[in-house]
């Protein structure tokens, strides 16, 4: 009982911080999304393919970057040009709203900025119960995973506006059905937009950097 009432606490604290992280960037003009995934999905690597589609659009953005330990992700963000602040979360397997709070000085420092993406821990339970106070959620999976992934873990794409089936060229070599997993997809969450991206070959990432270019640029208007 006591733990379940410490739980409530500290999540109805964390949407409080959301609820001003959200008001905060608005108000600056800047659109952000919250990337979620297992591990090993593709955060990172559909970044790195669509920063030159989203610097083709004129978006100036920054990334947050969450993990457990190093900051690997994040060196690999900025050898592409773009700035990327690493947040070390030790034992934890989320980022949460304070954590968030805090990039936030850092994040302003940036002139003209519009997009920030902050790219989760990978984990496909926890994140789902924290909101950062982004825009919209965005939940990655990959065809190196099981199609039915939506509904073993509904809160996630529950809670997301976009998906992202990565990895799209290994679909030939595994079990997974891209139909099928859409499908799946879809029953747990009718409004996902969904995307279809390989990495490697470039196949989907423009249509999914374009459409998170204008989702930006319609927040500035």
């Amino acid at each position: 009982m006591h733990e379940i009432l410490i739980e409530e606490k500290i999540l109805a604290r964390n949407d409080e911080i959301a609820a001003e992280n959200r008001l905060a960037l608005s108000s600056r003009g800047i659109y952000s999304v919250n990337l979620v995934s297992s591990p090993g999905a593709g955060k990172t690597s559909l970044i790195e393919s669509m920063t030159q589609h989203l610097k083709d659009l004129a978006v100036s953005f920054a990334v947050v970057e969450g993990d457990l330990e190093g900051d690997f992700d994040a060196k690999r963000v900025e050898s592409r040009g773009v700035p990327a602040l690493q947040i070390t979360t030790g034992r934890a397997c989320h980022l949460d709203a304070h954590q968030i709070c805090h990039s936030l000085p850092w994040v302003y420092g940036h002139e003209g900025l519009e997009l920030l993406i902050i790219e989760n821990v990978g984990n496909m339970v926890c994140p789902a119960e924290y909101d950062l106070g982004e825009d919209a959620m965005i939940t990655i999976m990959s065809t190196a995973e099981g199609d039915d992934k939506p509904l073993k873990y509904p809160a996630i794409f529950s809670a997301s506006e976009l998906l992202v089936i990565n990895k799209t060229d290994l679909a030939p070599y595994t079990d997974f059905d891209i139909k099928k997993a859409r499908e799946n997809a879809l029953k747990v969450n009718p409004y996902l937009k969904i995307f279809e991206t390989s990495c490697r070959t470039g196949d989907g990432i423009k249509e999914f950097a374009g459409y998170l270019a204008a989702l930006t640029k319609s927040k500035m208007k």
